[in-house]
């Protein structure tokens, strides 16, 4: 049977992603979540105003957030968790509607990130994301969530693609443009669009909008052991750890959770791993603190980071996929992932600290390696290192189809996540490091 303590977690998780379908929607909830805690949001384009023992979140585009929280003591270094906002899906083009044989409109997309395509067909879909709005002489975002299913790319029947069951390599250009509406209706996208947000449809100056799966998550299993949801990567981590800090204070340490948006398509964004944001935050909260150059490269090396980013569990499918020595499996515990070629950023000593924290929290620790005859693929702790370089170690709980637009993972994993996380925020990591 299984503890409640795994499913009131698991079932946390579902709401959100659930209602969040998009990075900007993912940030707005993460901004609530913080701001019912007590942290009080700064803007970037304002003074820094921190003070010792408070805690804080910054946002960069709406889709990526820094949270921290300060002691009431002098600080050391800065106890660092982080994850991303993004997972793989269509955008919506600019001019979208494509009329055809004059009964149809279907909406013209384009992957963002990589993705398992197949799985998107003949399934409902609605769209979400951000739409900037006049409002007299200012531009406002505005927060666009069509909750019904409102497009759906169907497959080609089996009769006109006899070999689509050998193997079928899909065009993005021709196969997955969604079917919209039946040429008559004389209902356009943004028709809909100011329909949902009260607006002029003129007023609509441009969108950043994707298609959502709508197909609730939920558990399941002969005794509901597995969690089934969209966005599994890599929203667990980022609502872990967002439920995490809210929680956990440490002493000597500034604790920070940031989630990073553009992950899929390689980070180099302003809001990207790849950008100044986290470093941007560091430097001012220092300097507001009454810190200098100095003492913030001191901060740094006293620092850890804490990558936390989904990894593969074995498939009872196909076992021999895995590595024959590191094979992770659901519902085991926390990975540690592992790369010789610095894809991720654990290395001995880092393995080492995350290993000690999870035996303090009680919490299963598992590995990852790629087989060495496969490529992996790269995540946030070796790109935001060249930001801001401190030890880090790469994690992530296991999961079947990942980049699907359906996940599947382990029930007791977002609490073993959420263990790890909390013991980490609180542990004064300089002082184990001889």
């Amino acid at each position: 049977m299984i503890m409640d303590k795994y499913v009131e977690a698991s079932r946390r998780l579902i709401d959100f992603l659930d209602s969040n379908p998009s990075p900007f929607h993912v940030v707005n909830a993460l901004s609530k979540m913080y701001e019912k805690a007590g942290f009080k949001r700064l803007c970037e384009k304002d003074k820094f105003d921190v003070v010792k023992g408070g805690d804080y979140y910054v946002t960069r585009n709406n889709s990526a957030i820094i949270a921290f929280r300060v002691p009431k003591a002098d600080f050391k270094g800065f106890n660092i968790t982080s994850a991303h906002s993004d997972s793989p899906t269509f955008k919506i083009k600019a001019n979208a509607e494509i009329n055809v044989e004059k009964n149809f409109v279907k909406l013209n997309v384009e992957k963002y990130g990589g993705m398992l395509m197949a799985p998107w067909f003949d399934r409902p879909l609605g769209i979400a994301g951000r739409v900037m709005v006049k409002n007299g002489k200012k531009i406002e975002e505005r927060l666009l969530h069509i909750d019904r299913d409102i497009v759906m790319m169907p497959n080609l029947a089996i009769h006109m693609n006899r070999e689509a069951n050998e193997g079928y390599k899909y065009n993005a250009q021709i196969d997955t443009q969604p079917i919209f509406a039946e040429i008559g209706s004389n209902v356009t996208l943004y028709d809909i669009v100011a329909k949902e947000l009260g607006i002029a449809k003129e007023d609509i100056l441009d969108t950043d909008l994707f298609l959502s799966n709508r197909v609730k998550g939920t558990l399941w299993g002969a005794d509901n052991e597995f969690i089934a949801a969209g966005r599994l990567d890599d929203l667990q981590c980022a609502f872990a750890g967002a439920e995490s800090i809210v929680e956990a204070k440490n002493k000597n340490n500034i604790v920070v959770h940031s989630v990073f948006d553009n992950e899929e398509v390689g980070s180099g964004t302003k809001q990207g791993a790849a950008s100044t944001f986290l470093k941007d935050v560091l430097i001012r909260v220092n300097k507001a603190l009454g810190g200098d150059e100095e003492s913030y490269h001191q901060a740094v090396a006293r620092s850890f980071m804490v990558s936390a980013d989904n990894a593969h569990s074995v498939h009872p499918n196909y076992t021999e996929k895995a590595d024959p020595c590191n094979r992770p499996v659901v519902n085991k515990g926390v990975v540690i992932k592992y790369n010789a070629n610095q894809k991720y950023t654990t290395d001995a000593v880092s393995g080492a600290v995350f290993r000690e924290i999870c035996a303090e929290a009680k919490v299963p620790v598992q590995t990852f390696v790629n087989r060495s005859d496969a490529a992996g693929g790269s995540t946030l702790g070796n790109i935001s290192n060249t930001q801001v370089s401190l030890n880090a170690v790469d994690i992530g709980m296991a999961q079947w189809a990942m980049h699907s637009p359906y996940e599947s993972g382990g029930v007791k994993d977002t609490y073993y996540l959420e263990a790890a996380m909390k013991q980490f925020f609180k542990t004064d990591i300089s002082a184990r490091l001889a």
